[in-house]
């Protein structure tokens, strides 16, 4: 943060030109994307007041006399002309409450308090969205340079842009602006319940933590697999003050590389979870694999409960009484004491770079293993062309 503090007066002058987005961004985007039938997927709030999801919920579609009607004139021209409201003048900047920010168009949650730090840029900063599925980004070209401006998924308001000087642990900054969005406190959540939570669609979830060298090449792995809502890289084993890349890599930090499944049990168990996993590792070298060499690259189950600890032990006596490895399995069971989210630009590595070295020689096999050996396991390719 101390970065943004010497142009915070020159962000002030020039806060309608590159703050959170000009005075009628739409001209300088792209089009927006569209889901099928008007359907998007995204996390809503139940009756209870719990974030739910993912669940499908209509696109909300308006025209323009009814959200002139809907909205303030600061709020029309910022969330549906892509303006800017002035720096320091927005009514949410300095709220400190514990609660969700939510849609000011069509209430879908997008950002928690607890995400919520002071930038000193003069607008509402959050380091993430409550939920990816309800935060789309666009690419955004006007004033002659590149920037990503964030919308709401559901009614595509324009909320502003989002940039890479944030905080860890994404060291991004979603710059909101305040007049794009509602805040909610805590104790009101069930306030703000939503149709389609109502509704039962929301799917069952479970979340399991895998280690197997590499979190670049495990993320990979799984993302590949129906059940699969996101696979996170990250730290766990270690404690918070050193959960970052650089200490972890000295092997001296007692984390691991991990990745958090995130999974519909529904859909795939924990057991067939277990057995991908086993099968794109070397689970026999211990602290080991290929030439990523120290206790950071450990094969581990970081269990979240008995029940999970349970399984996996007798699936790991049951590959070793089997013999199904040449050596025995030296995989590690160790109690998920904390996940730690790994920076943001190991997220979704091996999609981003796939011409990189290391991910050409060691991830991309991975990933070839896992479409080769359970085909019947694998998200629905998509739709050819015609």
């Amino acid at each position: 943060m101390q970065m943004l503090r010497p142009i915070v007066a020159i962000l002030a002058v020039l806060a309608p030109l590159i703050g959170c987005g000009t005075g009628d961004g739409r001209n300088g985007r792209q089009p927006l994307p569209h889901a099928p039938n008007n359907i998007v997927t995204v996390h809503v709030v139940d009756k209870a007041g719990k974030l739910v999801g993912p669940v499908k919920s209509a696109k909300v579609v308006k025209s323009d006399d009814a959200w002139r009607k809907q909205l303030s004139d600061a709020e029309y021209k910022v969330t549906r002309k892509a303006g800017t409201e002035r720096a320091f003048t927005g009514p949410l900047l300095k709220n400190k409450g514990a609660g969700v920010y939510t849609c000011k168009c069509c209430g879908l949650p997008l950002f928690e308090s607890d995400t919520k730090f002071k930038s000193g840029t003069g607008w509402p900063s959050f380091f993430k969205p409550i939920a990816k599925t309800n935060v789309g980004e666009v690419t955004d070209t006007t004033l002659g340079m590149k920037r990503v401006e964030v919308i709401c998924n559901r009614c595509d308001a324009h909320l502003g842009h989002v940039f890479e000087d944030g905080p860890r642990p994404t060291g991004l900054r979603y710059c909101i602006n305040s007049v794009s969005l509602a805040f909610t406190p805590k104790e009101k959540l069930a306030m703000i319940s939503d149709s389609a939570a109502d509704k039962g669609l929301a799917p069952k979830r479970a979340e399991v933590v895998f280690a197997g060298g590499c979190f670049w090449c495990v993320e990979a792995v799984f993302e590949e697999l129906d059940g699969v809502f996101d696979a996170v890289s990250g730290y766990a084993g270690g404690t918070e003050a050193t959960a970052n890349y650089k200490d972890v890599c000295s092997g001296k930090t007692k984390h691991a590389e991990v990745v958090k499944i995130i999974y519909d049990p529904s859909k795939i168990s924990f057991g067939e979870l277990l057995r991908v996993h086993f099968s794109t590792h070397n689970p026999t070298t211990l602290n080991r694999q290929g030439a990523d060499v120290g206790p950071q690259y450990r094969s581990a189950i970081f269990y979240a409960n008995d029940e999970e600890r349970a399984l996996a032990a007798k699936y790991i006596e049951t590959l070793n009484k089997d013999k199904v490895f040449t050596s025995p399995v030296v995989t590690t069971l160790e109690p998920l004491k904390k996940f730690y989210l790994a920076e943001s630009y190991h997220q979704n590595y091996v999609c981003e770079n796939p011409d990189q070295g290391y991910v050409r020689a060691v991830a991309l096999p991975k990933v070839e293993k896992v479409r080769k050996e359970f085909k019947d396991k694998l998200k629905q390719p998509p739709a050819e062309k015609k």
